[in-house]
């Protein structure tokens, strides 16, 4: 290839869209059952029968990509209302899926929804891509000879996340309940904050045990020794924070006053997490003793 004709090919790569520049979803295998699919907006779990049932779907982009994979999707249960989440929603509830979440998830997704640190706003979404089967605390399932088991979370990364349990594998799906390759997301205008985030944390260490795999939104499966590291750095994070917030501090105050000093994980983005976890105490100062008002 001359000079020419590669800087052609530079320039016209440089104008794709960025999605193809990245790899197609891939499929692995966890049991005989279950797969974890990565690589499609966020990690998707996916048990086989007739009609698969998935953990979440991914983003809109890779639809046709994730169904490729698994074939006839019969439920798909939706973890909370982002749409790297759920933004496969619309095709699969088209292909003939039952949507499923818990309730405050599917009345996110009836409401147009402005995140400021994003400066985003996100539409609601179509009746067809909101879930029709809802649940406030708990529901259980037969599906595939799986018993699967659904139960609210305490407002870990939105009011509306939930864990699914699949007891007979002994693989769990928390959403994003737990991060642990990215920094933690605390959607406060979507309801969840550092204290949510640690009850649910708790929450989940009484659920699993030494054998459980965790599937999280990001990232690769983990253990419960990797929650229990999670929810420690939660933990720490809640009580230097719950102080600073009783100062009167902001959230760059909170940094310079070394609220990340010395843990054991590094955040990409600390203002960002302090900016989000501030305002998500604020949102539940009520909860916070009568030093807090």
């Amino acid at each position: 290839m001359n000079r020419r004709a590669f800087l052609q090919s530079v320039a016209v790569a440089a104008t794709l869209p960025r999605a193809f520049a990245q790899s197609a979803p891939t499929a692995t295998k966890l049991t005989d059952s279950l797969t974890l699919i990565t690589g499609a907006g966020n990690n998707i779990l996916s048990l086989a029968g007739d009609g698969a049932l998935l953990v979440d779907c991914g983003d809109a982009a890779h639809s046709a990509e994730v169904l490729r994979l698994t074939g006839k999707v019969a439920t798909v249960i939706n973890t909370h209302w982002h749409p790297e989440s759920t933004g496969a929603n619309d095709a699969l509830a088209q292909s003939g899926a039952k949507l499923v979440s818990s309730v405050a998830t599917q009345l996110w997704m009836t409401q147009d929804i402005y995140h400021d640190w994003e400066k985003k706003t996100y539409p609601k979404r179509a009746k067809t891509a909101q879930p029709t089967q809802t649940f406030y605390e708990t529901l259980k399932l037969t599906a595939n000879g799986e018993t699967i088991e659904m139960g609210l979370l305490p407002m870990a990364h939105t009011d509306g996340d939930i864990y699914v349990f699949f007891r007979d594998a002994n693989v769990i799906a928390v959403g994003d309940a737990i991060s642990p390759v990215r920094d933690p997301v605390l959607d406060w205008f979507g309801g969840g904050w550092l204290g949510g985030r640690e009850d649910a944390q708790e929450k989940l260490l009484k659920l699993v045990d030494d054998k459980t795999r965790i599937v999280p939104s990001y990232g690769p499966v983990v253990g419960r020794a990797e929650l229990q590291a999670e929810y420690d750095v939660t933990r720490k994070l809640f009580d230097r924070m719950i102080e600073l917030v009783r100062k009167g501090m902001s959230a760059k105050e909170m940094l310079d006053e070394g609220l990340m000093k010395d843990l054991p994980r590094t955040f990409r983005d600390p203002y960002k997490f302090a900016y989000n976890a501030h305002k998500g105490f604020w949102a539940h100062h009520n909860s916070l003793g009568p030093d807090v008002l």
